[in-house]
């Protein structure tokens, strides 16, 4: 058989062809591949997002700032003096962007204007923190990204 460029053509189409062909399938079939979206509920949660903008605008429009930093302890988030800390009720969100295996929840339980997320809960790298809670009627939020 003799070769010419219509047939080289056509067999450097049917190579790169049957190449991509191989990744999709390999992509959409091998479990390595897989990635999950940001959070399992994506679609409900953006249904709800007025409400966390809302939150949020009432948490910036506190006078004083919520104060987080990395202590010896751990990570340390003081809650402002103008509120009374016996009225604050709600939970504390970390979730790790890398391993969903790590993300975890827990109610504020606070015995002054600071709550301590000990170092055991936490390893080195990145954590979004958020802060869900309600003082006298009002919903609050506060969302950071930190490195630990």
């Amino acid at each position: 058989m003799k070769w010419n460029w219509g047939t080289g053509i056509v067999i450097g189409m049917l190579s790169f062809m049957s190449f991509i062909l191989y990744l999709v399938i390999t992509m959409s079939t091998d479990k390595n591949y897989s990635h999950d979206l940001v959070t399992d509920d994506y679609y409900a949660k953006e249904m709800v997002y007025q409400n966390e903008i809302n939150a949020e605008t009432n948490t910036n429009n506190l006078k004083e700032k919520i104060i987080s930093k990395r202590t010896d302890a751990g990570w340390l988030i003081t809650f402002p003096k103008e509120l009374k800390y016996q009225d604050i009720n709600g939970s504390i969100f970390l979730y790790r962007p890398s391993n969903q295996k790590l993300d975890f929840e827990s109610k504020i339980n606070l015995s002054s204007n600071e709550l301590l997320i000990p170092n055991t809960n936490l390893i080195d790298g990145r954590w979004n923190i958020i802060i869900d809670w309600t003082y006298e009627g009002e919903s609050y939020m506060y969302k950071e990204e930190i490195m630990y």
